[in-house]
């Protein structure tokens, strides 16, 4: 009996439907439930139970972000691969240069080539490479409105909105909490700017992560037995350029990458 070992094995043999039926949000969150014991296969109500029987999952199975992620990068490349590239360059803020797709990610080009293949002068996070494509594929919406509102309000950030404060607006509290002067170096660092007045916050900063996909990140400094506070917001038009499991991903992938940048400097 095969046994499953990985949320990207649970993944395989799912439906892949996202119909939420189960109480996941995505198939994807149901195989890391699964794999973390939380949830058993059987849940999935639309499962062939001849596939359910033919298989096991192995007890307390590691959740591998990565490998999650990377699980969205073949159906995408194929889809890439039907696409004429160089009319999408501007719809999506991008350029058309030798063949490719150059998508600027935080101030550092990413090429998109015509198998769907990703490149870059740095190395391609696994958290970058599926938003990107799916950027892509799904992205060439309306301009930003400069509206800003957090993930969970957001028309299809509902359920996504517990997931992503958890994996992306703590972390990063956490790490504006002890290393304040990371919001100012992401200037330097990814081509952010100041955004001095942006909901009265202490510290405001503008990043693109794509180009039609802003991210505006806000810290209030603790004060007068107060916490510090520290959210995520987005225009109103992120989803019209990014699909939201995406959104959820690029935000976490971030919260990781400074996360990262901070163990570097600070050592």
């Amino acid at each position: 009996m095969p046994e499953l070992k990985t949320p990207l094995d649970i993944l395989k043999v799912l439906p892949q439907t996202n119909c939420r039926d189960c109480g996941s949000p995505t198939c994807m969150v149901f195989a890391v439930a699964v794999s973390q014991g939380k949830q058993t296969l059987d849940a999935c109500p639309h499962l062939d139970p001849e596939v359910a029987g033919a298989v096991s999952v192995a007890a307390n199975a590691p959740s591998d972000p990565i490998a999650e992620l990377q699980a969205a990068l073949g159906p995408l490349q194929e889809k890439i691969k039907s696409l004429d590239l160089e009319p999408l360059a501007e719809p999506l803020g991008a350029r058309f240069k030798d063949g490719k797709l150059l998508v600027n990610c935080l101030g550092r080009d990413f090429s998109v080539d015509a198998e769907g293949r990703l490149h870059s002068g740095c190395h391609v996070n696994g958290w970058v490479a599926s938003p990107i494509l799916n950027y892509v594929v799904k992205g060439g919406g309306p301009e930003p409105k400069g509206e800003w509102v957090p993930l969970r309000e957001l028309p299809g950030g509902k359920d996504w909105g517990r997931f992503f404060e958890h994996q992306c607006d703590k972390r990063l509290k956490k790490l504006m909490d002890d290393h304040t002067e990371l919001m100012e170096n992401l200037v330097d660092l990814w081509a952010a700017r100041p955004a001095p007045d942006s909901f009265d916050s202490d510290i405001a900063v503008l990043i693109h992560p794509l180009p039609k996909l802003p991210m505006l990140l806000c810290y209030w400094k603790p004060e007068d037995g107060m916490a510090s506070e520290f959210h995520v917001f987005f225009d109103v038009t992120a989803e019209d350029n990014l699909p939201v499991e995406s959104i959820y991903s690029l935000g976490a992938g971030l919260a990781v990458m400074f996360e990262k940048v901070t163990q570097t400097h600070t050592k």
